[in-house]
């Protein structure tokens, strides 16, 4: 071994602190970096594979109604593959609880060989034509405990239909489960999918030849031009009442999953560059200090024929040694991780043929990575070795121009400081670049803890905004077709009202030149107590007469802004297209919506006095009571969703856990290894401090207030900090569905710094020994590191 190589081991023994802390930093770096990126290629991969097997559609039209004749006619069209139409309606399930509300979606599955969004058998069986039998998604069946065999009772108008579970599938269409846009969160155990007979369903649904769904697969050479595909296939379907089209990249479960891929990767990347900068910083920092302190083992070194690329090797090998142990060990950690996460997402997914596999492309680019980074911050930290000359290196260093602070001219302050504060503050203001570094790495450990402190109150504060702020009402009543508003009269005969509203929303889609978007657009009373609408800017704005208010997002993705004209493309049969003025752009947290007086809607729609659902205040139990009542599609209570919300509680305090401990371990490495350097460069101080009668207690201290007084600095620069980072977070997963409240409440900022001082006191005890442990008496006889 050569004798250089034997002194970096000596050198790695002799820091053995810093050189952990520093490697610890890289083995989490490389942790996330491989187990995120194969957990996300795994995911994509899947999925599409699933797909595949599955033949998931890609165009999905709801029409009023069409004929099988209409839907063969759209093969006709250039790029169209495949085209088959089925029922879907959302009916009650009877359940042993009276007062709990079960709702299923009854699906049809098509007569063909090769059905459009295809089901994977997990247990049991198909269908098989039996009309009175039925097979159930995976998740419901899971969260409900229903097992092959059992026997399901749906409402189907008004009528009790018995139906014996004869399997258990999987769907593309819901690998993630909720029932709508607007629903909160995934409620496995309140919503499900049951497959049926097409004969079963048009019977009983009254859909006899007919279907409301059209599924449309498209041929992969002309998927570049789906637009204008999905613009002819609803020409021909106008006459037939079109109510929405959704294309893939648009279906609620595709896009939540690509939204889940993409997080990972973002995570894997954002998360792994920021640990590998700091850790960089702290290796530069760490080598410098080093070759400053060896400056007379360089030049020994030097006068004994070592070259300048031989001694700046030896130092830049300690930066490299230390990334390729992270990268070793966090390659090493990742794949039982990659596996942990894998697990995760077949338990919360419908995913059955989830399968990991190994990625070694990525311990590749892992190695390389932190290799990249620690060669160049270590060939920076030491290239000081260059300018170093063995006759001056025999010398002792010049000391630096002593001068006095800017603080001991304000003499009313400085006088009333004691001596051991005035060391601490000299010693500050005259190493400012060591000062910084420790301000910064505090902000960024402040920063970091405090983005999972706010994601903890994020659906707080969206349950509280949406539902006692936007919307007040206790219960959002659907019905099952549009209907008259004489219906509200029933509805007061059968329970009690406290108030109650009409609603009508239907789908429309909104254009602004190319930019165009399918959404609903909700028609309420002009002078509505439910809604209160209020712009981004925090002023109140009024339903108009005519004209229509948007959500934020919606404005944002139409880019239209108030005064703006934008085109309502009519799906109702044989009703015109028409201009409308935006009068107002509203705020909305939960789903994408557009708003109108409910009179305004009635004239696009050509009809009078047509509603299809109602809000309420009401202490009655209204959920009980409108169970089994004919035409009532769905009943929404703000307090089950509420229930709903707790229950998910505990995967946001899981989360918030696994980000803090990121915050931890920044925080500690900064600190740790500031201290460690600070009490290697002032050992002659030290020293001449014990000789002057400070004992080892007092000098500690001194460096605890440093570190204090840092501290306080830090977590100052790192409030402004966090609220970038939040603000960050917002932008990037704010999506149609949900929107992210930038609110941080005060008690946030109050527990992010407790946490971060929690961090600073554990590196300042693991210090403590460095610091009990130096021989001061030697090294005021020995200035060789």
């Amino acid at each position: 071994m050569k004798k250089l190589d034997v002194r970096l081991f000596r050198l790695i023994k002799n820091s053995k602190g810093q050189f952990i802390s520093t490697a610890l930093m890289i083995i989490l770096a490389l942790t996330i970096y491989v187990s995120f990126s194969m957990v996300a290629d795994n995911l994509y991969n899947t999925i599409y594979h699933y797909y595949d097997i599955t033949n998931f559609g890609d165009v999905f039209i709801e029409v009023v109604r069409v004929p099988k004749s209409a839907i063969d006619q759209l093969h006709t069209i250039e790029g169209v593959e495949m085209a088959q139409g089925r029922i879907s309606s959302d009916v009650p399930l009877r359940v042993e609880n009276p007062e709990e509300k079960v709702r299923v979606r009854i699906v049809s599955l098509p007569q063909e060989s090769q059905p459009i969004n295809g089901l994977y058998t997990i247990e049991g069986r198909d269908l098989q034509g039996e009309s009175k039998a039925a097979v159930m998604l995976q998740q419901f069946s899971d969260a409900r405990g229903i097992m092959l065999e059992d026997r399901i009772v749906p409402y189907i108008a008004g009528r009790e239909y018995p139906l014996d579970v004869v399997g258990i599938v999987g769907s593309p269409e819901y690998i993630y489960l909720m029932e709508n846009e607007q629903t909160l969160m995934p409620a496995a155990e309140k919503f499900g999918v049951i497959y049926v007979t097409e004969d079963f369903a048009q019977s009983v649904l009254g859909y006899q030849g007919s279907y409301n769904e059209v599924m449309i697969k498209i041929d992969q050479q002309y998927i570049h031009r789906i637009d204008s595909i999905v613009d002819e296939i609803e020409d021909q379907l106008d006459r037939y009442g079109v109510r929405r089209t959704i294309k893939r990249e648009d279906q609620l479960s595709h896009r939540m999953m690509m939204e889940e891929v993409d997080q990972l990767e973002t995570m894997a990347t954002a998360i792994t560059l920021l640990f590998l900068i700091v850790a960089a910083v702290i290796i530069n920092i760490i080598l410098s200090r080093t070759v400053k302190n060896d400056r007379m083992s360089i030049g020994v070194m030097k006068a004994l024929g070592y070259s300048n690329f031989s001694i700046l090797g030896h130092y830049t090998k300690f930066s490299l040694l230390m990334g390729l142990v992270g990268s070793v060990i966090g390659i090493l950690l990742s794949l039982p991780l990659s596996q942990a996460f894998t697990n995760l997402y077949i338990m919360y997914m419908n995913i059955p043929m989830f399968q990991m596999e190994v990625y070694y492309i990525y311990f590749f680019y892992g190695i390389l990575l932190t290799s990249g980074f620690c060669v160049v911050s270590g060939l920076m930290g030491a290239r000081s070795v260059l300018k170093i000359l063995p006759a001056d290196s025999m010398r002792p260093e010049a000391p630096k121009t002593g001068g006095r602070i800017w603080l001991e001219k304000v003499k009313f302050i400085w006088n009333n400081i004691s001596f051991s504060w005035k060391m601490v503050i000299r010693n500050i203001l005259r190493n400012k670049r060591r000062a910084a570094f420790l301000v910064v790495g505090i902000a960024l450990t402040y920063a970091i803890t405090m983005v999972p402190i706010f994601m903890s109150s994020v659906w707080t504060n969206i349950f509280t905004l949406q539902y006692g702020k936007f919307q007040t009402m206790d219960y959002n009543i659907d019905f099952a077709h549009p209907m008259s508003s004489h219906v509200l009269r029933e509805l007061s005969q059968v329970i009690e009202i406290d108030h109650i509203e009409p609603k009508t929303e239907i789908p429309f889609e909104l254009r602004n030149g190319w930019r165009k978007k399918a959404v609903s657009i909700v028609g309420l009373p002009r002078d509505t107590r439910f809604y209160h609408f209020e712009s981004p800017g925090g002023y109140p704005v009024v339903l108009p007469s005519n004209g229509i208010i948007l959500a934020e997002r919606l404005a944002e993705a139409l880019d239209v802004t108030v005064g703006d004209e934008i085109f309502i493309k009519n799906f109702m049969p044989d009703q015109e297209d028409k201009f409308v003025e935006v009068k107002g752009i509203v705020e909305q947290y939960l789903g994408t919506n557009a708003y109108m007086d409910i009179e305004a809607v009635n004239n696009l729609l050509g009809e009078k006095g047509v509603v299809t659902g109602a809000l309420l205040d009401s202490k009655d139990e209204v959920v009980l009571k409108l169970q089994n009542v004919k035409n009532i599609r769905q009943v929404q209570s703000v307090e089950d969703m509420k229930n709903s919300f707790l229950e998910f509680m505990d995967m946001i305090i899981y989360s918030v856990g696994v980000l803090m401990l990121f915050g931890g371990i920044l925080g500690f490495a900064i600190v740790y290894n500031i201290t460690i350097i600070s009490i290697n460069e002032r050992l002659m101080e030290f020293s001449s401090l014990r000789v002057m009668g400070f004992d080892k207690k007092e000098i500690y201290k001194m460096i605890s207030r440093e570190n204090t007084l840092m501290t306080f600095i830090g977590i100052l620069v790192g409030i402004p900090v966090g609220y970038g980072m939040c603000a960050g977070i917002v932008s990037a997963l704010s999506t149609d569905l949900f929107s992210i409240p930038l609110i941080i409440n005060p008690s946030s900022y109050f527990f992010t710094a407790m946490a971060t001082i929690v961090f600073v006191v554990i590196a300042q005890l693991a210090t403590m020994r460095k610091i009990y442990r130096l021989n001061f008496m030697e090294a005021l006889k020995n200035r060789i590191s």
